[in-house]
């Protein structure tokens, strides 16, 4: 019997520097089907991030989204469309409307966006990169440091695209649509995270019909990096409940 081929392929969004998941990543998920991709350059609107990777994946009749952060965002405004062939959704670290509510602090945000050359490497990027930072990034399965979370960013984000996806965040509200998803929903949240804080998980918990939160301890913002086997048996445990036939291809 072919279990595998009962499975929907998980479909990994990358976060706000654009590089597809890594293998490390990945590995955790098993046998199971999955696909990544690296977000398109330059893009400023989350709707078109959404187009993006609904045209990527138009060949697949059965899938979960499994966005972070920035993809999180993504994955969520994909899902309201109600597309054919979504069975679940995953959302870590992310929001359904920019998190940021401080008007100086959006003011910076876009000012930072704007940074090019040495600004951007020297000052937007080691700023944002403290931001993503936790107390727990040590200590996870990959320890992680605010120095790494800049070189992610410097190998993989040109400023251009760093300031376009400011913009997109800064736009993006799918607060009044949440109850369009209409799919199992797994909000995954660190326990300590400055860049997104407390609400906006307590947001999507509360307007997606479907959804439940785990959190898990001793985790960061970037926890897909520290702590990847972590990150992956929480979304296989919630995927073994709500879609029972994924067990055995996703290694739980």
């Amino acid at each position: 019997m072919n279990t595998a081929a009962k499975n929907p392929t998980l479909v990994f969004i990358p976060c706000f520097s654009g590089a597809p998941w890594s293998a490390d990543q990945l590995a955790p998920y098993g046998a199971a089907p999955r696909r990544t991709l690296r977000l398109p350059e330059g893009v400023n609107d989350m709707e078109r991030y959404a187009d993006f990777v609904e045209n990527a994946i138009a060949d697949l009749d059965d899938y979960v989204l499994v966005g972070d952060s920035f993809g999180a965002n993504i994955a969520l405004a994909l899902a309201t469309r109600r597309p054919k062939g979504l069975r679940s959704l995953v959302l870590s670290g992310g929001f359904a409307a920019n998190p940021v509510d401080s008007k100086p602090l959006k003011a910076l945000a876009r000012v930072m966006g704007q940074a090019r050359g040495p600004l951007y490497r020297q000052l937007t990027l080691r700023a944002h990169a403290h931001r993503l930072t936790s107390p727990f990034d040590g200590e996870g399965e990959v320890p992680w440091s605010e120095a790494r979370s800049r070189e992610l960013f410097l190998a993989n984000t040109p400023a251009a695209s760093f300031g376009a996806r400011v913009r997109a965040a800064l736009a993006a509200d799918y607060v009044n649509v949440l109850g369009q998803v209409q799919v199992p929903t797994l909000i995954l949240t660190p326990s300590h995270d400055v860049l997104i804080g407390e609400n906006a998980s307590k947001i999507m918990v509360a307007g997606i019909p479907d959804a439940r939160e785990v959190v898990l301890p001793r985790t960061g913002h970037m926890f897909r990096f520290s702590h990847p086997v972590t990150y992956a048996t929480a979304v296989k445990d919630f995927l073994a409940v709500v879609l029972p036939t994924t067990r055995q291809a996703a290694g739980a």
